[in-house]
């Protein structure tokens, strides 16, 4: 428990890697487990060590409809982090911390402070993400508008954003396919092989600010509806995808994007007036991409995860947008002894 809160607090990203139970005694089961040992490759032997980059992110955006040149983008400024990750016993986590921005990059895009907590189950049939952000300070860009080099860019150290929820997948041909394959070298996928899939979450998203979140010269553009410094929405969403992965050798190039409609209850405040509760049905979106090499001993990849929602009131279209983009390069070492174990020996009771 000791070690979990040390982890929490650092702002560990944790993926658990999920093991589904078979039995013998299954003729279907018996054959799907068969076919995937044909296109799946395991690392039952080995334990992997890797250096990682990424950078988290939250940004939001508003658009007025029906008007061209009329978005603004908010975004933080916050930094890449450095860490390690480590597979063993079939459990792989990650560890990193943040790189400091230099000065001149504060002086033009503003001071961010962020904390973002995610615990990631990814099965071979099943992906649970849950994720807890916290941003406070963003700098934002007006479609249209392109400021002098050097130039400040508009901040607000005041905006708060807090985004909390989990996210759900499901892959219908998991005996051909591997996510683990490309976001976490679990496995190796051996062929080029798709599925159909399907994204569930739910989630809310919070916004808080001293003062109106746009200007008074804003206002004329995208009218007083958007002057509001309190925004709170949940949603629910349903989105049905598709993902495939390209592989050539030990080489492999994975996308997947899913869209599918969102339920959003909305409660907000503009300036000088009382809460509004509406309730709206629009988009939620999921992509990835992933391209790397995943060999028998080393692997490494690129990838980008993002997420988001959009939410339509009276003429607005406000979007928050949650992204992780990831560098890692590691090395698999041979089990021996202790390091055998997994980690459902590791439990002392059976559950």
């Amino acid at each position: 428990m000791r070690f979990l809160v040390v982890i929490l607090l650092c702002y560990t990203t944790t993926t658990l890697v999920g093991q589904d139970v078979s039995t013998i005694a299954n003729p279907q089961q018996t054959e799907r487990d068969s076919i995937r040992a044909y296109y799946i490759k395991k690392f039952p032997d080995y334990f992997f060590i890797y250096p990682v980059i990424k950078k988290r992110s939250l940004n939001f955006e508003i658009e007025k409809d029906g008007s061209e040149n009329n978005l603004l983008t908010y975004k933080p400024n916050n930094a890449y982090s450095l860490g390690l990750g480590l597979y063993l016993f079939e459990f792989n986590f990650e560890l990193a911390f943040a790189v400091p921005l230099d000065q001149q990059s504060q002086e033009i895009y503003g001071k961010s402070k962020a904390r973002d907590i995610q615990f990631n189950l990814l099965g071979k049939k099943w992906g649970l993400d849950l994720f807890y952000q916290r941003y406070n300070g963003f700098y934002i860009t007006e479609s249209g508008v392109s400021p002098d080099a050097d130039t400040p860019l508009p901040q607000r150290s005041d905006i708060v954003t807090n985004n909390v929820g989990l996210t759900g997948h499901y892959i219908v041909d998991n005996s051909r396919f591997s996510f683990r394959s490309s976001y976490n070298f679990a496995e190796r996928q051996l062929y080029s092989k798709g599925s159909l899939l399907m994204f569930g979450g739910l989630s809310s998203f919070k916004l808080n600010a001293d003062s109106s979140i746009i200007t008074s010269e804003q206002q004329t553009k995208f009218g007083a509806n958007v002057a509001f410094e309190n925004l709170r929405y949940t949603t629910f969403s349903l989105a049905p995808g598709y993902t495939y992965s390209m592989v050539f050798k030990n080489f492999f190039l994975n996308g997947t994007l899913a869209v599918g409609p969102a339920h959003h209850w909305i409660l907000y405040k503009t300036e000088n007036s009382a809460d509004r509760n509406e309730t709206s049905v629009n988009s939620f979106i999921a992509a990835r991409i992933a391209m790397g090499y995943n060999g028998e001993r080393i692997f490494g990849g690129i990838s980008f995860i993002t997420q988001g929602s959009n939410v339509r009131f009276e003429d607005i279209r406000f979007s928050n947008n949650n992204g992780t983009f990831k560098i890692l390069i590691g090395y698999r070492l041979n089990e021996l002894g202790f390091l055998r174990k997994r980690v459902w020996d590791l439990i002392p009771f059976k559950i």
